[in-house]
């Protein structure tokens, strides 16, 4: 496996090593021994699975407090432009953000410490988004932060007027807003 490191610290795209041949193709999308040889050592306890329309954006999401998440995302069917937000108090890219695409055909995964806000938003007709965790959900402990947020700054590659939205993240709170999570 590749592991390239982003514009903020602990946050990887992680590319696999893919086996093709007349039949399709072949790849590992974790291994943990090989990860961890590269300093890379979550525990992932469970893995979720989503699917959306194009236009949809999904967060930015987090868990708070000991329920805080670690996640590694990847698109099985389709496209989305993936977001981190670091929002560790006292990180120096507080507020910051990564953006990558990520497709069933570029097979990129990006691994999100915990501390960081999650979204995507989905620049194909359709995508199935797939995701492992390093702790369980909890209802009570989920976050929120208003996808266009303008201190933020991201450009999610859709047209934020035609949105598809739920009403929550609709009325997500902004960056200065929010507690330390």
């Amino acid at each position: 496996m590749k592991v390239s490191e982003t514009a903020i610290e602990g946050v990887y795209i992680i590319e696999p090593k893919v086996f093709a041949d007349e039949r399709g193709y072949f790849f590992e999308s974790w291994n943990k021994a090989a990860l961890k040889e590269q300093g890379i050592d979550y525990d992932f306890v469970q893995d979720n699975q989503s699917q959306s329309c194009f236009g949809t954006i999904r967060g930015i999401h987090f868990q708070k407090g000991e329920y805080a998440q670690a996640k590694l995302v990847r698109v099985l069917e389709g496209t989305v432009l993936d977001v981190a937000v670091d929002l560790r108090r006292g990180s120096p890219t507080f507020g910051r953000h990564v953006a990558v695409e990520l497709s069933a055909e570029n097979r990129k995964q990006l691994l999100i410490p915990r501390g960081f806000g999650h979204g995507f938003s989905v620049l194909t007709p359709t995508a199935v988004f797939a995701y492992k965790c390093d702790n369980v959900y909890c209802r009570e402990a989920e976050g929120g932060l208003l996808y266009n947020d303008p201190e933020l700054g991201i450009d999610w590659r859709i047209d934020l007027s035609k949105a598809v939205l739920s009403e929550k993240d609709r009325h997500n709170p902004r960056l200065k807003e929010i507690t330390c999570i």
